[in-house]
């Protein structure tokens, strides 16, 4: 069922290796390596804040986000990791973004304490079909001296189809990672020695992709994660067909009536759709 490798890209592989405690170092590292930072200033820690960011009014819509942490200033960092192809995503990272923003803000606080958002997305498909790099970073200009007065979004997004250098050609950290998510799954032991090469934090994040160190549990909600994106990547093909969309938590809703009508537990359902546990008890309450 598996290769030596896990996927990286795998939504449950995604947020082990990345959103949890035990690895707060690989995150850092990661983030270090993919943002460009105002005055050269590298994060030094984070700390993880809660992924489901709720709607100030119930008729708005509760966003779910892969990984969302802060670093030692304040500053938040959303990470995504996005499979399918999805009409809108960039309207969706600003959403997010936005959110992340306003969640700072508290009764009597001031507007001038409210800190950067930095959104960071790792998109399997081609987002931007007009730019021929793999990477971008967007930020907010003065259309005429093209000054970034405002200061507080910036948007970095990563195409993996369009990275195909080759292992011996990479020139520096991205391009690793870039290496890293394309091909972790197949990559020889030969050229996973190339890649890591000094670097513990690489070969730690390769370590977290060993199935062997994985338990039955973790590989059963790893399994049904891959089926449930490829069941998902079909779902959407037919949905963009028929010039329908459906907003991220509304699809997670009909994703989890499946997998609890199929007897799944309510902890898998909750790893593979992004939902609390919380959410799919009530709802396994509702449909019963």
């Amino acid at each position: 069922m598996f290769g030596k490798y896990l996927d990286p890209k795998n939504y449950i592989a995604f947020k082990k290796k990345f959103g949890t405690e035990k690895n707060k170092e690989i995150l850092i590292h990661f983030l270090n390596d993919m943002i460009v930072f105002k005055e050269n200033s590298p994060i030094q820690s984070v700390t993880f804040l809660k992924t489901i960011q709720y709607p100030e009014t119930l008729v708005k819509k509760t966003s779910i986000v892969d990984i969302l942490c802060k670093d030692e200033k304040g500053n938040q960092y959303i990470v995504e990791m996005q499979v399918a192809k999805e009409k809108g995503f960039e309207k969706r990272a600003q959403y997010y973004a936005s959110k992340a923003y306003i969640s700072q803000a508290s009764s009597g606080g001031a507007y001038y304490d409210l800190k950067e958002v930095i959104f960071l997305a790792i998109a399997d498909f081609v987002m931007f079909p007009q730019k021929a790099a793999y990477k971008s970073d967007h930020v907010i200009l003065d259309k005429q001296s093209l000054e970034n007065d405002f200061k507080d979004f910036s948007f970095t997004f990563v195409e993996l189809p369009k990275f195909n250098k080759d292992i011996d050609h990479l020139a520096n950290m991205t391009e690793k990672w870039c290496y890293f998510f394309k091909h972790a799954e197949s990559i020889s032991l030969e050229e996973m020695l190339k890649l890591i090469a000094d670097d513990e934090i690489m070969e730690k994040a390769y370590k977290q992709l060993d199935w062997v160190t994985w338990s039955d549990t973790e590989l059963l909600t790893y399994d049904q994660a891959e089926k449930y994106e490829g069941a998902y990547l079909a779902s959407m093909e037919q949905k963009f067909d028929e010039g329908f969309e459906k907003g991220k938590f509304e699809r997670d809703i009909e994703i989890a009536r499946t997998l609890l009508t199929k007897k799944y537990d309510i902890e898998v359902v909750a790893d593979i759709t992004g939902l609390t546990i919380e959410q799919v008890k009530v709802l396994k309450e509702k449909w019963q």
